[in-house]
């Protein structure tokens, strides 16, 4: 029998523990990719939806009905945005932005101020409220003193969809070494797997070897199928080496598997290792710039957030895939990711309980 038996078996065991639920295959593969297509449906390049709008229909409607209906005809003819016009009575209309069918009412009145009625929370509301003011302003002899014109960027790389893509790919990686080995050495520890495991002549490093190892094989087609993904259905550049995302892809789900493993030394049950595995994740969630920027923080608390691995993940695989970055560029990203990986590791392998 090789020394590299028990460690070859090991590892075949937990890939076909993988495979054989498909449940796992769902969240480690189906989810992420669900995910990503709704939100680059959500967030994909369209044109700007037209304005909707409420006007209440009394005495001194028309003048204002014209103006915006004329605006509305020639937004047309131009290709651009237009208006989405409702006229009708008072009690209508105001029931129409009560039950939030509507964003803005106009009410005109002879004897009164034009007034806009408008929740100012919803932002649509707002947006709403100025551009109708202005097309009306305009119509009444209002002249801007400074001519502009707009330059829309819409280029691949630029878009939303191509800075959410490497964030999901972040998540995945984190949600892949959190779970895939700390819940799984937790179930084992319940079901007293462990204890069997420790008294076999298999070397205690082939056991946690063998769980690592199936961990970033799970990683391969994780990250295939995200930037196939991203690439084939949204267009998305990859400006930089694929050998170099996949290198932060591995550091990063070693960093995470070493937090894995450090949350599981001690756990007893399901609802422990649960909460502190939501306890690690929440965090990184929010502040580390998967779904918008990491920069909208406070200045103050940005060394925190530097210091997360999931922000260095993240923030590595945007700078290569959608800036072209090299190695030493995110060398500093992967120097931290790196010590995540030993310094989490070293802890567990200290603490780690086999019972």
């Amino acid at each position: 029998m090789s020394r590299s038996y028990p460690l070859r078996e090991l590892y075949l065991a937990r890939i076909r523990e993988f495979y054989r639920q498909p449940a796992r295959i769902f969240w480690v593969y189906g989810f992420p990719t669900i995910l990503a297509i709704g939100l680059g449906l959500a967030f994909r390049s369209r044109p700007p939806e037209s304005i909707q709008v409420d006007l209440v229909r009394n005495s001194a409607s028309d003048p204002v009905e014209d103006v915006l209906r004329a605006y509305d005809h020639l937004a047309r003819e131009e290709s651009r945005p237009g208006l989405l016009l409702n006229v009708a009575p008072a009690d209508e209309v105001f029931h129409r932005l009560r039950t939030g069918k509507t964003p803005l009412v106009v009410d005109p009145e002879i004897s009164r101020p034009l007034t806009y009625h408008y929740d100012p929370t919803r932002p649509e509301a707002v947006a709403a409220r100025g551009a109708i003011d202005d097309i009306i302003q305009a119509a009444h002899g209002r002249k801007d003193p400074v001519a502009t014109q707009d330059v829309k960027v819409v280029e691949p790389g630029s878009r939303y969809i191509d800075f959410l893509i490497p964030g999901l790919i972040g998540l995945n990686t984190m949600g892949g070494g959190l779970w895939g080995i700390g819940f799984l050495l937790v179930n084992f520890r319940i079901a007293k797997l462990l204890k069997r495991f420790v008294a076999t002549p298999m070397p205690r490093r082939d056991f946690l070897l063998a769980l690592l190892g199936a961990r970033l094989t799970f990683l391969i087609p994780d990250l295939a199928v995200l930037l196939l993904l991203g690439t084939l259905v949204f267009g998305m550049p990859i400006r930089g080496d694929l050998l170099l995302v996949f290198a932060i892809d591995v550091v990063g789900a070693l960093a995470f598997a070493g937090i894995g493993l450090l949350i599981a030394s001690r756990a007893q049950t399901t609802e422990t290792v649960s909460g502190l595995m939501n306890l690690v994740m929440l965090p990184m969630w929010l502040l580390s710039g998967v779904f918008f920027s990491s920069e909208r923080f406070p200045r103050a608390v940005q060394p925190l957030i530097q210091a997360l691995p999931l922000t260095q993940v993240v923030g590595g695989l945007r700078r290569v895939i959608l800036e072209g970055a090299g190695w030493l560029d995110v060398a500093p990203a992967m120097a931290i990711l790196a010590a995540w990986a030993v310094v989490t590791f070293y802890v567990a392998l200290r603490i780690f309980r086999w019972s």
